[in-house]
């Protein structure tokens, strides 16, 4: 098919954005795709009930960003303008979750989408849906949580479409072997896994204000080390959003993202209990206070242990049907600058 030339870095675009509508109605992919978000959804609900964790319908809009500029930032916010008033659309509800489980003490989850304000490519995408929860507890229990959950999406999905995935893939083997895990998920710290890649700059690089990460090549060694999935926990602190708690050296974060397929595909951590710990992360992260105070507010009147994960669904299909391009995990895609009908 004829690749759609754009100048918002999309020239290695594999489909038609013009005629893309009208192509997928045709498609065995798209038809699959469908059949996977639907099994996702109901799998997703079905697991976090079965746990007392309720779903609640939040606002996509929000004046309060997850991902502000500045230290910590992995996403850029997109703002608009909203019958006169600017606010932005919402990467993350997060800061909801944490709201709401001060009313639902169990926990609370969603699958709603997200938006970022970047452009997309094949591992990123404009727009996507999240599967978030927020539950009282700390890491090691957010990651507990996780690996039950992606067990129970597993199970689901051979349980119910083991066939249809079989015929289309002609592999579903990663599948069963995250089966044969049994939600026992290896797990490495940042500071064992920068050892581990030799601090090797074509995967751990070193920043001027004094934190490491490891890029999306260093994630794929992680994987292939551990033989396709891994916890990578206890990022640098400055490399992480102000809103994680950290150790008792204040240098690590309490975090962990969740390595398979694509890399990162679940990024988890654990969230201050009170203000003042937020606050001071906020000044070590430059992140402006004024524009979290119902955030600072609600944590110093209700300081609350919690910790929560998001998984994005684009990258969770991406590994079920062993892709390599997150663009073409949307059935009508979006793409940031773009007019795309429907």
């Amino acid at each position: 098919m004829e690749k759609t030339i754009l100048k918002t870095g999309l020239e290695d675009l594999n489909f038609n954005l013009e005629t893309h509508y009208l192509d997928a109605i045709e498609s065995k992919w798209y038809q699959m795709l469908c059949l996977l978000q639907d099994e996702i959804n109901h799998a997703t609900y079905s697991f976090f009930r079965g746990k007392g964790i309720k779903s609640v319908s939040l606002p996509i809009t929000t004046g309060s960003v997850t991902s502000p500029m500045g230290l910590g930032s992995d996403s850029l916010p997109v703002k608009i303008n909203l019958e006169g008033e600017e606010t932005y659309l919402s990467d993350s509800m997060q800061f909801h979750l944490e709201y709401a489980i001060r009313l639902l003490k169990n926990g609370t989850h969603y699958v709603m989408p997200s938006f970022r304000g970047e452009k997309a490519d094949k591992r990123h995408l404009c727009q996507f849906y999240h599967s978030e929860a927020e539950i009282p507890g700390k890491l090691d229990d957010v990651i507990s949580l996780v690996n039950q959950y992606i067990l129970f999406l597993c199970n689901h999905i051979i349980q119910n479409i083991k066939e249809d995935l079989s015929d289309f893939t002609g592999d579903i083997s990663h599948i069963d072997k995250f089966i044969e895990l049994g939600g026992n998920i290896p797990r490495i710290t940042f500071n064992e896994a920068c050892k581990l890649l030799d601090y090797d700059k074509r995967y751990v690089s070193i920043h001027p204000e004094g934190f490491r990460t490891i890029n999306s090549e260093g994630e794929k060694k992680l994987i292939e080390h551990f033989g396709g999935f891994v916890w990578l926990t206890h990022h640098d602190y400055k490399s992480v959003p102000f809103y994680q708690d950290h150790d008792e050296t204040g240098s690590q974060a309490l975090n962990a993202d969740l390595l398979f397929g694509i890399g990162e595909v679940v990024g988890a951590g654990q969230r201050h209990v009170d203000d003042q710990g937020l606050l001071n992360a906020m000044n070590m992260l430059n992140v402006n206070p004024e524009e979290y105070q119902w955030y600072l507010e609600m944590k110093k009147r209700y300081p609350m242990i919690t910790s929560g994960f998001g998984m994005g669904i684009e990258r969770f299909i991406l590994w079920v049907l062993k892709h390599d391009d997150i663009r073409d995990c949307q059935l009508i895609p979006r793409f940031n600058g773009i007019t795309i009908n429907p």
